[in-house]
C-alpha cells in the first residue's frame, strides 16, 4: 500500500475509509493469519504491505533494531565483513528496510558475553531493542530486571502461521520465560534431537582389532582397553584417550558428555526426572549416581578417560578426537561434519562411525534429551517498533525454516557463504566453496535464523532412505553436513525411547534463586573428588544429605508444585 497523501477532502475521506478497512482486516488477520506477515516481502509492484497496527513487510523509511552480540570464537568472516556489517545486515536493509545496529560485541569465550551483558545492566548502558540469549541463568536475570517487555501479546498479534505452527509443536517451550501467566521472552526454536548424543567410534580401530561395536558397558570396557593397550595405529598407552569426555562445568552437556554413564544405572544428572511415584526427582541424588561415579572412577584409574577430565570443556574433548588419539567420543548426530571431519586430515584413513548408547548391567540405557529450544529472544520495554522483529522473523520462517523448492532461500542462506553452485548447476560441498564456507546463519538477528523442530529430522530420514535431495534442508544436510549424518540420525532414533528431557521447564523457583548456585557447586565438587579418588564413593551419601538439607528438599517441593500446575 502506498503512503497516504492528503489531496483534498474527497481523497482524504476515501483514504480514511481504506485505512479503516485495512485496520479491520489487520485485526481479523491477527486472530490467526497475519496477511502482511505471510506474503514474505514486498509485492510485485515494489510496494509494501502494512496492517493497521504498523506492521510492514518492508519499511520505508527504514527502521532500526539495536542489538548486542556474543560472537562464537569459531565463527568466520570473509570479504572484510564483521558481525556489525555483513551480508546478513545488508540483506535485512535491502529486503526488509530494517537496519541492524550493534551497540557492542564480544568474542564469547569464558562467558564473556554474559559478563559484558551484566556489566551493561549494572552500569546503566543503553539496552538493546532485541537480544537473543543462550545462557539460561542470564536469560532469567534479564527477564527479572524489568527492562524487557511482555512478548506473548506481540507474538499472538504479529507472528505468522508458519512460526505459530512451529511453536505449537511443544507449547511447553514458553514455560521457562513465563511470569505470572505473562510470556516474557520468545523461545528460540531448535531442531528435535539436536543435542541428543550417541557414541562416535573409530571404525578403523575396531576393524584392525577385529572388534565389534560395544552394546554394553562391559563390552565398552573391553574396547577401551584394546584401544589403549593394543592401539592399531601404534600409539603408546599414554598417548591414547580411549573415551574423550569432560566435566569442567557440568556432567551433562552436548559433546564429550558423560551423563549416559549414569543413564546405564537408571538416572540422568543435573535434570529433573519422573520418579516411580509420578513426582519429579533431581537426577543427581538418585542412588544410580553412586554406581555411575564408581564406574567413572574405575575408568579414570585405568586411563580410559582423560586424566584432566575435570578441567576439560566440550571443545577440549574434541581435540584428541581431531588429533587422532581418541577412540570414542559422545556427541550429536551431526558431529561427523564438525569437528570429526578434520581427523582424517591429521590421520589419513581415520574413519568415525556412529553407534548406539551401550546398556548397563541391568539392560538400562538413558540419554539426556533435547528440548525444542536453544535460547530466548527478549524485547526491550523501550523498543519503538517491536513489530519489526516479527517482520524479520516471519520472513525467515516462511522462506528459510523449511521453504518450498524454488523459494529465495531454496539452496541456502547466502551464496558464496553457506552454499555455492558449480558451473553444471549442482550444489558444491561446503568444503569446496570458493574462499571458504561461512556459517552465515550466525550473522542473523536471532540465533540459527528460524527452525521448525521436526523439519531437519524428517529431511535426514528421507536422505537415509535414499531420497533425492530436493528441499533446502535436504540439500543442506547433503552439502554442509558430514557424510555420516543421515545414518547417524537413524542410529539416534533407533534409541528414541531412551531419550529423556529435563521435566522441569519452568522459571527458577524461589529457593533455586538463593540456594541453587551453592548446591550446584558442592555437587560438581563432590563428584569430581569421588572420580579422582580424593573421597570415597560413600561421600555421595553425604552429598545427598547436604543437598537435601541445604535447600534441595524445598526446591523439590517447589518443582513439584509447579509440575502439578502444568501436567
Amino acid at each position: 500500500m502506498k503512503a497516504f497523501t492528503k489531496k483534498g477532502l474527497l481523497l482524504a475521506v476515501a483514504c480514511m475509509m481504506l485505512i479503516s478497512l485495512l485496520g479491520a482486516c489487520g485485526k481479523a488477520d491477527n486472530d490467526g493469519n497475519n496477511a502482511g506477515a505471510n506474503n514474505g516481502g514486498a509485492n510485485d509492484a515494489g510496494e509494501t504491505a502494512e496492517t493497521g497496527n504498523g506492521y510492514k513487510d518492508k519499511y520505508d523509511p527504514p527502521v532500526t533494531i539495536t542489538t548486542v552480540w556474543g560472537v562464537d570464537p569459531e565463527l568466520k568472516f570473509k570479504n572484510g565483513e564483521t558481525i556489525e556489517n555483513n551480508v546478513a545486515t545488508k540483506w535485512a536493509m535491502d529486503t526488509l528496510g530494517i537496519e541492524i545496529k550493534s551497540l557492542w560485541s564480544v568474542t564469547d569465550s569464558n562467558n564473556a558475553f554474559a559478563t559484558k551483558m551484566r556489566l551493561a545492566l549494572t552500569s546503566g548502558e543503553e539496552i538493546p531493542d532485541v537480544v537473543t540469549i543462550g545462557d539460561a541463568q542470564l536469560a532469567q536475570d534479564l527477564i527479572d530486571s524489568g527492562l524487557f517487555r511482555e512478548v506473548g501479546s506481540l507474538f499472538d498479534q504479529y507472528a505468522n502461521d508458519t512460526w505459530k505452527a512451529a511453536m505449537a509443536i511443544d507449547e511447553n517451550v514458553w514455560n521457562p520465560y513465563t511470569r505470572d501467566g505473562k510470556r516474557m521472552g520468545i523461545p528460540v526454536l531448535d531442531y528435535a534431537y539436536n543435542h541428543d548424543y550417541l557414541l562416535w567410534i573409530r571404525q578403523d580401530w575396531l576393524d584392525k582389532l577385529n572388534l565389534q561395536a560395544p552394546k554394553t558397558l562391559a563390552e565398552l570396557e573391553t574396547v577401551m582397553e584394546k584401544f589403549k593397550n593394543e592401539n592399531p595405529d601404534g600409539l603408546s598407552p599414554d598417548q591414547v584417550t580411549p573415551l574423550s569426555i569432560g566435566f569442567k562445568n557440568k556432567m551433562s552437556t552436548w559433546m564429550g558428555d558423560p551423563s549416559w554413564v549414569f543413564g546405564a544405572y537408571g538416572t540422568l544428572p543435573e535434570q529433573w526426572n519422573a520418579g516411580a511415584d509420578g513426582k519429579l526427582e533431581y537426577g543427581s541424588i538418585n542412588p544410580g549416581m553412586k554406581q555411575g561415579l564408581e564406574t567413572l572412577k574405575s575408568w579414570h584409574d585405568k586411563g580410559y578417560i582423560p586424566q584432566e577430565a575435570a578441567l576439560w570443556d566440550e571443545n577440549k574433548t574434541a581435540e584428541p578426537a581431531v588429533a587422532g588419539t581418541a577412540g570414542i567420543i559422545p556427541g550429536p548426530y551431526w558431529m561427523s561434519g564438525w569437528p570429526l571431519s578434520d581427523t582424517a586430515k591429521n590421520v589419513p584413513g581415520a574413519v568415525w562411525k556412529p553407534y548406539a548408547i551401550p546398556a548397563g548391567p541391568d539392560g538400562k540405557a538413558m540419554r539426556h534429551g533435547t528440548h525444542f529450544t536453544n535460547g530466548v529472544t527478549l524485547i526491550s520495554a523501550k523498543m519503538e517498533h517491536p513489530e519489526a522483529l516479527f517482520t524479520y522473523q516471519n520472513y525467515m520462517f516462511d522462506n528459510y525454516a523449511d521453504p518450498k523448492p524454488g523459494s529465495v532461500f531454496d539452496n541456502g542462506l547466502f551464496k558464496n557463504y553457506d552454499y555455492d553452485i558449480a558451473e553444471d548447476g549442482t550444489l558444491l560441498r561446503w568444503e569446496d566453496i570458493p574462499g571458504g564456507y561461512v556459517n552465515s546463519v550466525r550473522y542473523l538477528l536471532v540465533r540459527d535464523g528460524a527452525r521448525i523442530p521436526d523439519a531437519q529430522m524428517k529431511a535426514l530420514l528421507n536422505l537415509a532412505d535414499g531420497k533425492e535431495a530436493t528441499t533446502r534442508l535436504e540439500k543442506e544436510v547433503q552439502t554442509a553436513y558430514g557424510l555420516e549424518t543421515p545414518g547417524a540420525a537413524k542410529v539416534l532414533l533407533s534409541q528414541e525411547d531412551i531419550s529423556f528431557k529435563n521435566m522441569f521447564t519452568g522459571p527458577p523457583t524461589e529457593t533455586m534463586s538463593s540456594k541453587l548456585d551453592y548446591l550446584n557447586k558442592i555437587e560438581l565438587q563432590t563428584f569430581n573428588e569421588i572420580i579422582y579418588g580424593q573421597k570415597p564413593v560413600d561421600a555421595f551419601d553425604d552429598f545427598v544429605s547436604t543437598w537435601k538439607s541445604g535447600g534441595g528438599d524445598k526446591i523439590t517441593e517447589e518443582v513439584n508444585t509447579w509440575y502439578d500446575s502444568v501436567k
